[in-house]
């Protein structure tokens, strides 16, 4: 089987993906299977679902302790779920090592919590059987899901061209390898009707994570082409909760820090509480508006030290992106999040 620029052989194929084991009930259509309990269950999939943000340490070793008390606060904090490592975890930067390092990592501190886990599995070498590999590795340790960008994206470079059934391929590749439910990252033009095409033909694609052209726009047509199964999650850092949450996406997904006051407002805003919800979101936008707090608020929360480094901190963050060296300004983010964000924080 050729998928894009890589070859797989179907024998190869059958068996890591776990076809042979999975038998007929990966092979069924997409009602069929939800109907037999194939697609094993997960928590529930609505709300803010952060993309884990990956911390190092001052010689850039990445920082297991760290990254498991990122969850331990996710799970304080009452944030549905986390999705690692996608492109604000700079997953790009990561060995398989790292990778397979770190989702152990979070599956143990995640074991037994109210966060959902949801593992990115896409390979940066374009190969299916990578996917598969990580697939496999985040089932055996509890992930509760996993969520995969189309093979060939490698942030900031032009992503491969792919068909029709290149992505077909890969889906059903990456989603016959497990029984986790599945989310795929939209990427360059994948267009709503594929995506839906990929819904039907995919029994464990449960989500899209949509960040393609005029997402505002396609929500209602996934909500005409697809059933009310599927879920549409808005990304771009939540940036588009307001107008979002007056036409109902599933869910959003910024990076960590501020999550759990973004979840309030969602909360809110779905107890038909808007302008309260409204304030809420304020309160996020207005704090994101300091220098470099994003890329420190986690510290300044006693989640990450203060030694903690980001790798891939300008593609993550912009052209400043580095963590903030001016004591002053560490002082001045504290001091703000106290004063301004104190009481409406969850951990």
């Amino acid at each position: 089987m050729k998928i894009g620029d890589f070859q797989v052989n179907r024998r190869e194929f059958l068996e890591s993906a776990g076809v042979l084991a999975v038998g007929a009930a990966a092979l069924m259509t997409p009602g069929a299977a939800l109907a037999s309990g194939a697609l094993k269950s997960s928590k529930p999939w609505k709300g803010l679902f952060p993309i884990g943000q990956t911390p190092f340490t001052a010689d850039d070793k990445l920082d297991l302790v760290c990254l498991a008390a990122e969850i331990n606060f996710c799970n304080r904090a009452r944030i549905p779920g986390i999705l690692w490592p996608q492109g604000s975890s700079g997953w790009t930067t990561l060995s398989e090592k790292e990778r397979m390092d770190g989702a152990e990592a979070i599956l143990a501190a995640g074991k037994g919590g109210m966060t959902a886990l949801i593992i990115g599995v896409q390979p940066l070498d374009s190969d299916v059987n990578t996917a598969i590999r990580y697939a496999k590795h985040a089932a055996r340790h509890g992930a509760d899901g996993l969520v995969s960008l189309p093979p060939g994206v490698d942030n900031g470079q032009p992503p491969k061209k792919l068909s029709e059934q290149d992505y077909l391929d890969y889906y059903k590749a990456v989603g016959a390898a497990t029984d986790l439910p599945l989310m795929v990252q939209s990427h360059g033009d994948m267009s709503v009707d594929l995506i839906v095409k990929l819904y039907r033909q995919v029994p464990t694609l449960k989500a899209v994570k949509d960040e393609t052209g005029d997402v505002l726009a396609r929500l209602p047509e996934f909500r005409k082409e697809a059933d009310g199964k599927f879920l549409v999650f808005d990304a771009d850092g939540a940036n588009l909760m307001l107008n979002g949450m007056t036409i109902g996406f599933d869910g959003y997904i910024p990076k960590t820090g501020l999550a759990d006051v973004s979840q309030a407002a969602f909360e809110l805003w779905n107890e038909g509480k808007h302008r309260e919800a409204f304030d809420m979101f304020g309160r996020v936008q207005a704090f994101q508006t300091i220098p470099g707090v994003m890329q420190y608020v986690l510290t300044a929360r006693g989640v990450f030290k203060e030694t903690t480094t980001v790798r891939d901190a300008q593609r993550i963050f912009g052209a400043k992106g580095v963590t903030p060296e001016n004591e002053a300004q560490k002082q001045f983010i504290r001091d703000s999040l106290k004063e301004f964000l104190g009481p409406y924080l969850s951990a």
